[in-house]
């Protein structure tokens, strides 16, 4: 007898339209909790923070930043609304901090205010560092100089600026007022006023290597004129003479 040979089976085509039907459904779940997700108030800036300003105005910070209450909260990257309010020129340096859900704080750092200047209508603005003005409030404490006689865009202005932010807050406090001097060896020579009864001659490109000399003669001698170019000088005022005491009795007696 012959022995029978089994008889192979042809394996059974499993149907992939249950896969793909079922991988369908999910994209489209998918799908539609995005477009949920992306409509609802969740996924919306709630609230927009600004620290760390003090003459720039909040609101201007944020008008700059181009984002507010409302917005998208992905749509615009940190990074984007960072390079928007460096562009402010009172801006030294911003950070952006993303918190889920719907917070954005903008941290700024602004440019160091070193003087102050006054309009021709009497208002007050705020120097900055980078020779910068911004117009101040009126109930300002006026704790640094003045700057008077400087036109704007005057790149000595801008290179005093600089170097006013390098000097100590204890000298800076005591100039009053600063004006442009300029001569023909010193361009850049301007004088300083201040609060303590001095005149001191100085140029900008020297002023920071001459803080030094001009407080130690402020400390030991009375009111004067202190040069501090190539050479440094020191001159009393000339006190006023006073009257003839006895010019002053005959007229009295008359």
């Amino acid at each position: 007898m012959q022995e029978k040979m089994p008889v192979l089976r042809e394996p059974v085509k499993r149907r992939r339209g249950g896969k793909k039907l079922l991988a369908v459904l999910v994209l489209l779940f998918i799908v539609l909790l995005g477009v949920l997700f992306f409509n609802s108030s969740i996924s919306k800036v709630s609230t927009v923070t600004v620290e760390g300003q003090k003459v720039l105005q909040a609101a201007d910070i944020r008008k700059a930043a181009g984002i507010a209450a409302g917005d998208s909260f992905f749509g615009t990257p940190a990074g984007k609304i960072e390079a928007r309010v460096r562009a402010l020129k009172p801006v030294k340096n911003v950070a952006v901090a993303k918190s889920f859900p719907g917070g954005i704080t903008i941290r700024v750092q602004e440019y160091a205010t070193v003087a102050y200047s006054l309009s021709k209508k009497g208002e007050m603005a705020a120097v900055l560092a980078n020779g910068t003005s911004v117009p101040s409030g009126s109930d300002l404490v006026v704790d640094k100089p003045i700057l008077s006689g400087w036109k704007a865009g005057d790149p000595v202005l801008t290179a005093l600026c600089k170097a006013l932010a390098a000097i100590p807050e204890q000298s800076l406090s005591d100039f009053s007022e600063i004006i442009p001097a300029p001569s023909t060896s010193y361009p850049d020579r301007i004088k300083i006023y201040t609060r303590t009864r001095f005149e001191v001659i100085t140029a900008v490109s020297l002023l920071q290597d001459k803080i030094a000399t001009m407080n130690a003669v402020i400390e030991i001698q009375p009111p004067g004129i202190i040069t501090l170019l190539l050479a440094d000088k020191y001159a009393p005022f000339v006190p006023e003479e006073p009257e003839n005491p006895a010019t002053t009795q005959k007229e009295t007696t008359q």
